[in-house]
């Protein structure tokens, strides 16, 4: 298979107002996030725990403070990666800006802290709490 050398392509610039049409894997439209309260106890932690226990589910840390992060793609997303409602497209979709997006970089760059899976929480768990041991009771 011939390769196309990169010089014979024309560029195009990327701007906020064609990034989206560039964009192949749609990637802001397949996860939904929701802030929570800083965990700081053991048993906030233990709740966690269980959260990202479920498939698709993670948790982060970043400037803005503690998210839980669903990986799940919007039922209007097409198979090319458009909106498939896009003149009625709620709220929150029109007033995403693309500035800075996931075209630019993967989210998870701007994480301090992120737990994919249990086991990436469980070691975090055990490096911040001495004596981590899990089944204790909640708080009375």
């Amino acid at each position: 298979m011939k390769k196309i050398s990169p010089a014979l392509i024309p560029a195009i610039e990327v701007s906020a107002v064609n990034k989206c049409d560039l964009c192949l894997n749609s990637k802001c439209c397949t996860y939904i996030t929701q802030q929570i309260d800083t965990p700081k106890s053991k048993y906030d932690f233990e709740i966690l725990l269980w959260q990202v226990s479920h498939n698709r589910v993670g948790a982060y840390k970043d400037e803005d403070g503690w998210f839980l992060l669903f990986e799940t793609t919007c039922q209007h997303l097409s198979d090319k990666g458009q909106c498939g409602i896009y003149e009625d497209r709620p709220t929150i979709c029109r007033s995403h800006e693309n500035d800075y997006c996931e075209y630019d970089a993967p989210a998870e760059d701007g994480f301090e802290l992120w737990f994919p899976d249990y086991s990436s929480l469980l070691s975090y768990c055990k490096k911040r709490f001495k004596k981590w041991s899990t089944g204790n009771p909640p708080p009375a």
